[in-house]
């Protein structure tokens, strides 16, 4: 039962998140192009709004990119290059490390926000709670894995990341098993990512998409005017 479960979640699950995420963006995107938005409330607790967004967005983007590169990058490429997994697997604790508390605290800000100020909750979807909810948890579980990964700084935990990962995006069968062996903290961290992707297409994170291109002069943008200028 174990082994199924596994394969399940980490064989089986993957390609239905990236499936509903491609297929459902395009889909959201052609048949509801005015909800393809981010939303706004930005004239509640501005000032509260910006910290939290610039901290929060600064440290998604590197750890984004940081999990891209680190593990898509075929292993081989790292041992041509001399970067041996100790090394490599440091500077992803100490980058991700500081990326993840950046994040947390913007997404801390935000999350107070838009739960504790009756105004910005009442005009909050669920959707728009819940996905924010559920990033801030893989924030969490993220930053809990560094701990867990101090305590294998040779870095082969992290070479079955990305053994699974590139077994994954070229189909090879038995990929889970890479991870079957894993600490409970990756494997929750690694289900909760995948179940994002799946909810991708149906929240507000599908304006990541299109920003900064199209984004900027998309049919039905949102024009916020403050009071004062609203009142002119």
């Amino acid at each position: 039962m174990a082994d199924f479960l596994n394969t399940l979640v980490f064989g089986i699950y993957p390609y239905i998140a990236l499936a509903v995420l491609a297929l459902g963006s395009i889909i959201r995107y052609d048949r509801e192009p005015y909800t393809w938005r981010s939303g706004s409330s930005q004239l509640l607790r501005r000032k509260q709004l910006i910290w939290g967004s610039v901290l929060f967005h600064l440290g998604i983007l590197v750890i984004f990119f940081g999990h891209l590169f680190g593990l898509l990058t075929p292993i081989e490429i790292f041992d041509w290059l001399g970067i041996s997994h100790g090394f490599k697997q440091m500077i992803a604790i100490v980058m991700g490390g500081v990326a993840g508390v950046i994040a947390l605290v913007g997404a801390t800000l935000l999350l107070h926000r838009r739960l504790f100020d009756v105004r910005i909750r009442a005009t909050s979807s669920f959707a728009d709670n819940w996905i924010l909810i559920l990033l801030y948890l893989q924030l969490v579980l993220g930053l809990g894995t560094i701990f867990v990964s101090a305590q294998h700084l040779d870095g082969e935990e992290m070479v079955k990341f990305m053994s699974w990962a590139r077994g994954i995006f070229t189909f090879q069968g038995g990929a889970a098993d890479f991870v079957a062996e894993v600490h409970w903290i990756f494997k929750a961290h690694l289900f909760l990512g995948l179940t994002i992707f799946l909810l991708f297409p149906f929240t507000r994170l599908v304006h990541m998409l299109s920003a900064p291109v199209r984004y900027v002069w998309r049919p039905g943008y949102q024009v916020v005017r403050s009071r004062n200028r609203a009142s002119r």
